[in-house]
């Protein structure tokens, strides 16, 4: 068993994943102005709020090297996450626009970008011990959102928790084994949004709920 402790983040060249590797490599000659990397986690140390999403965007976070920084998903999130109070600053697309993160945290269940942004079973879980530890060096949390199904199915695991307990659904609470509770909500992606499946008002709808909870 993978010893926590010693997880941080992956190496800018993380070999784990060969199929994410190579198609890291690919975007170093595409976009050689990009980050191509796992990107990291980021936000406040002291976080009671812990969001999850499914994975970097190629010329999203794969590009700035901050998550949810620089596509239409993040547009939405750190919109909502300025609302709440949960961020100041301003939010303009770029890793040095000066936003900052007060009371939470993001992270990805998976830290590279998979190609057409579906990773697979075995990537998804070479990754999550990286999530894992995120979980642990966060002493003051108390709330998770995932983004998504995967992000959801994870997230439990990555708590100690067994998918069947808990069915994912948008706007659904759960409490892990930890005391930690989870919320759900579809992920806040162009397609989420362009199809109506997902209204500001609904993701605002659960950042209500976050608010009470925290």
């Amino acid at each position: 068993m993978t010893d926590k402790l010693n997880i941080t983040e992956p190496s800018h060249d993380c070999p784990l994943c060969p199929r994410l590797a190579e198609f890291r490599a690919l975007n170093r000659q595409r976009i050689p102005h990009g980050f191509n990397g796992p990107v990291p986690g980021w936000g406040d140390p002291n976080a009671q709020l812990l969001i999850v999403g499914l994975a970097p965007g190629l010329h999203g976070a794969n590009t700035t090297g901050r998550p949810f920084t620089g596509d239409y998903a993040g547009d939405l999130l750190y919109a909502t996450l300025l609302k709440y109070g949960l961020a100041e600053g301003e939010y303009l697309e770029r890793p040095d626009d000066g936003l900052t993160l007060k009371n939470s945290f993001i992270a990805n269940a998976v830290r590279c970008v998979p190609p057409e942004n579906k990773p697979t079973t075995a990537e998804i879980h070479t990754c999550r011990p990286f999530l894992e530890s995120q979980i642990d060096r966060l002493p003051r949390l108390k709330v998770m959102l995932a983004l998504g199904t995967i992000a959801h199915q994870s997230t439990i695991k990555a708590a100690g928790g067994k998918l069947p307990k808990y069915k994912f659904a948008h706007g659904a609470v759960h409490k892990l084994p930890s005391g930690v509770l989870l919320v759900d909500s579809y992920h806040c992606s162009r397609y989420n949004t362009n199809t109506g499946r997902l209204t500001t008002e609904m993701f605002e709808a659960v950042f209500e709920q976050i608010t009470e909870l925290l």
